[in-house]
Parts: C-alpha cells; structure tokens; sequence
C-alpha cells in the first residue's frame, strides 16, 4: 500500500479546514502499521479513502501495485480488495456464526474454496465448535473473532481494523490483540490498525504513524518512537512525557523548576549545554518521562501532590509545582497521599531532551 500527497475535507467544511494534510505512508507486505492518535485527528478518514468509502480531493492511493484512488483513478470499494474490521463488530443478529463468516463470498467454484478457508479460519481463531451459534450466544471476544474471520475470509490484500477492541474487557482485550499479529502474519495479510491507546499501538504494531490535527508527526518503529520522539506532541501523547520551561542563567547554564539541564538535544542528537538551533535565544523546553522524575518528601518543599494512581509496584504520583503539573512514577513503599508536600528533582539516569520553543503548562 503506497499513500501520496492526500488531503482531505468534509462537504460543508471551511475551505481551510483539512481533516488530512499532504500526508504519505507506505505498508509493506505482512506489517502491521498502527495510526495512532487523539480523537478528531483524522485516523478513520484516513481508514475510509483506504477503503474507498471517501474520495481524496488531492493525492493517490495505491493498493497491491494498482493505482485505486487519484490522478483520474477511481476503483469501487468492493473492488478494492480491502476487509474491515469495526469496533461494533457489525455482525448479523439473526445469521448464525457461519453465515456471519461467509457472508458475501463469491458463488461457484471460488465459493467452495472460500467455505474451506472459512472452516481454516474458524478453526484458527477458535471459533470451529461455536459454528451453529447466533451472535446473541457468543462472548464479545467471540463477536470479534467471528469480525475478524468474516473480514478475512474474501483473501484481501490489506486489512484495515477501526479500533476493534476498544468495547472488550481489559483482559479480553490484551489477549486478543496480542493474537492479531500472528494471526495475520499465519494468513499472509497486511493491517493498519486505528486506535488512541498508545500502549496498544506500542505493543503489537510493527511501525506506528502519529497523527495530529490531520499532518502526520512521525512514523517510526515502536522502538525508534520511544527513543527519538520528533517533537514535544509525540512526547506528551505516546510517552506522557513532562515538559518543562528552561531558563538561561550565567555562563549560558540553562535551569528549571526540577534543576538545572544538561541534556540530549532533540534535533542534533548531541549532548550540549543548549539547543543549536535557538542560537541561545529564543524559548526552550526539556521533555522528562515519568520515571526520569524524583519526589523527595519535605514540608516546606515547592511540590504539592494533587492525585496518585497504583500501577502495580509503583505510584504514578500527579505533582503541582508552580504553574506546571507533572507526573513521576514514585516506588510503591511510599505512601502519598494528595496534600503532601515535596521537592521534585531529576533522576540520576534521566533521559532529558530538549526542543526549541515554549513548554506546555500542563504535561498530559
């Protein structure tokens, strides 16, 4: 799959207001891409002109080497070769699990094929013994097994999967998204995977592709993602990461409320005592993660704890320190407690990077 140059807006819209902006991405066979992002970001538009279902108004789509979409193309979405996937499973009441299954498969020959592949792909998913089943019957980690098969039993070139575990249990949830690689590395298919859940993007996808306000920030293995967030927004929203003022002091030392910096710069990857390309001027910020964070209890010290959440063998701890609020994962043998009062530090192993502009009060 090869997306160029699309842009995108809704009838009725203002003619400046693009729900997708000049945005190019590639799929390769077999990869699981995830397209993560807040709501309103343009994920499931971008899903839609995959499909076919909205017409770009600039650039191409391409799907298993064919032009489908732009520069005069146009091929119908039942052409497409695309299976989806929603998040309501979309299933049939009144058919049964099989007929669910192999609804809207060819007739003939092809239609025999297709009933073997269906019974491969029940057995697959676990769903051969619950065949006779309506959707009423089943669990709704059932339902989205039996959506997966029905989207999978056609044989398409790419699946496209519209947050479909958002409406499951926790545990329902993890597991089956932890099948769904293997899955469709077992039937050979390519997926792009919507969601807003930055850990489920950085669990299973095998590239990730941020998107905000429609323009796309990064795409980047989950790896790479963590370790080299290309701006402050990557960091905040995958990372929830803090960021931070910096202020210059003598001998061009740069400080913030948690210490003074001596960090990564984002842009040239080099450790300096300031970003480059600010020429030491303009307004910069340092992104810490929560565990490149420090609380020290202290009475009279700056920090006010205003919420902690239990994670396990730690406390995600919400801390008040002048205009900002930032979050740090504190040991679990501490109990705060909102009210108490700290100082807030960096950790000695902190992974500081600095980025050229002004800081966010609130680090989300």
């Amino acid at each position: 799959m090869a997306l160029q140059g699309l842009w995108h807006r809704f009838p009725r819209q203002d003619a400046n207001t693009w729900v997708l902006r000049d945005l190019d991405l590639s799929l390769a066979h077999g990869e699981l891409l995830g397209l993560l992002g807040p709501s309103g970001c343009g994920k499931t538009t971008l899903l839609r002109l995959i499909a076919g279902l909205e017409r770009p108004e600039r650039g191409t789509v391409e799907l298993a080497g064919r032009r489908v979409a732009g520069s005069g193309h146009w091929l119908a979405p039942e052409r497409r070769g695309v299976g989806m996937v929603f998040q309501d499973y979309a299933l049939f009441p009144h058919l049964t699990a099989w007929q669910n299954a192999g609804f809207g498969l060819g007739g003939g020959r092809r239609r025999l094929r297709s009933q073997e592949r269906l019974r491969w792909l029940l057995e697959l998913v676990g769903l051969a013994e619950l065949a006779d089943r309506y959707p009423h019957e089943l669990s709704g980690g059932q339902r989205q097994r039996l959506a997966l098969v029905r989207a999978l039993a056609p044989e398409p070139s790419v699946l496209l999967l519209d947050e479909p575990f958002s409406n499951l249990d926790v545990e329902v949830r993890r597991h089956l998204r932890s099948e769904l690689p293997a899955l469709l590395r077992t039937c050979g298919i390519s997926g792009v995977l919507v969601t807003h859940d930055p850990e489920e993007a950085l669990a299973i996808c095998d590239r990730i592709a941020v998107l905000r306000d429609g323009v796309l920030q990064q795409c980047a293995s989950p790896r790479d993602l963590l370790s080299h967030p290309a701006n402050p927004f990557i960091g905040r929203f995958v990372l929830q990461a803090n960021l931070l003022p910096v202020e210059r002091g003598a001998g061009g030392l740069l400080t913030t409320a948690c210490g003074p910096v001596q960090a990564v710069d984002a842009g040239a990857g080099t450790v300096a005592p300031r970003p480059p390309e600010t020429n030491g001027q303009e307004p910069c910020q340092v992104m810490v993660t929560s565990d490149g964070l420090e609380l020290l209890p202290d009475p009279e010290g700056p920090g006010q704890v205003v919420a902690r959440e239990c994670q396990g063998r730690s406390w995600m701890v919400q801390v008040r320190l002048g205009a900002l609020t930032l979050r740090a994962l504190a040991p679990i043998d501490h109990p705060w407690e909102p009210g108490d009062r700290c100082r807030v530090r960096f950790a000695a192993e902190a992974d500081l990077r600095l980025y050229p502009g002004s800081a966010c009060v609130q680090a989300r």
